[in-house]
């Protein structure tokens, strides 16, 4: 159990998911070369993923997945909103929000969530006792995703901007209203504010989709400071290098792994 990611960003997201006997990848936002090459970097091969799931219609989140679905023949779950965007060729197992179903002895909650798309979900992940949540673009806390987030082992949370930044940066005045508003992207201080809400001290958090342009690692570090000690660890996601397994490894075709991280 545990889960790792790709890249997560503006550029780019998408985030692996072990649990029980199965791999899911959340969103894949990488063509199909980046794809593979940040699969190997986590010794992971693209023909162990059970499925993927994806969150809404956004570039970052969809743009490789019907390659790397047609490539390897994995089946894609994601809303009938979603489904109704997405790009030509992309096909699906179209799902309601907020109706959990069950792949591979695992049981998806596709949470609906406040953000700019056609039907946008995040996901929480159970198997026995153990939950994963991955929880990003989303542009302001609600008591439901407050409720279906909670007792989590496992999070990755989106801190997209420092508020300062995004309003003296250079988007133009439209784009700055649109990542600050209601559904839009959650700033580092509403970040730490929902983490306070859902952190318990078996909880191991990333922060993710970080802005390049309007937000700073020592701005996100600053926001969550205080939460550092209410959780089991606290780390950063970068758009480049997503994050290293966080949990044990899977065993996977590629190579079996017996260390825990």
């Amino acid at each position: 159990m545990g889960f790792a990611s790709l890249g997560s960003g503006s550029r780019g997201n998408g985030t692996l998911v072990a649990l029980g006997d199965a791999l899911f990848l959340v969103d894949c936002g990488f063509n199909l070369k980046q794809t593979e090459k940040r699969l190997a970097r986590l010794q992971v091969s693209a023909g162990d993923i059970t499925a993927i799931l994806v969150s809404h219609e956004h570039s970052d989140h969809i743009a490789g997945v019907a390659a790397l679905s047609h490539r390897y023949g994995l089946p894609v779950y994601a809303s009938h909103g979603t489904l109704s965007r997405a790009p030509e060729g992309f096909s699906c197992q179209p799902f309601d929000g907020d109706v959990p179903f069950e792949e591979a002895g695992v049981v998806i909650n596709p949470v609906c969530v406040p953000h700019d798309a056609r039907e946008p979900t995040q996901f929480t992940l159970s198997c026995g006792d153990e939950k994963i949540g991955v929880l990003s673009d989303l542009g302001s806390i609600t008591q439901h995703v407050v409720t279906q987030f909670s007792d989590c082992s496992y999070l990755l949370i989106e801190a997209n901007h420092d508020r300062r930044m995004l309003m003296e940066g250079k988007y133009p005045p439209a784009l700055k209203r649109r990542v600050a508003a209601d559904y839009g992207h959650l700033s580092n201080e509403q970040a730490a504010q929902l983490l306070a809400q859902l952190a318990h001290p078996r909880l191991h958090v990333m922060i993710g989709h970080i802005s390049e342009q309007n937000n700073a690692r020592q701005n996100v570090s600053t926001a969550f400071h205080g939460l550092s000690g209410e959780v089991a660890s606290l780390g950063i996601a970068t758009q480049q290098d997503g994050f290293d397994w966080v949990g044990p490894r899977p065993i996977t075709r590629q190579i079996s792994f017996d260390k825990v991280m």
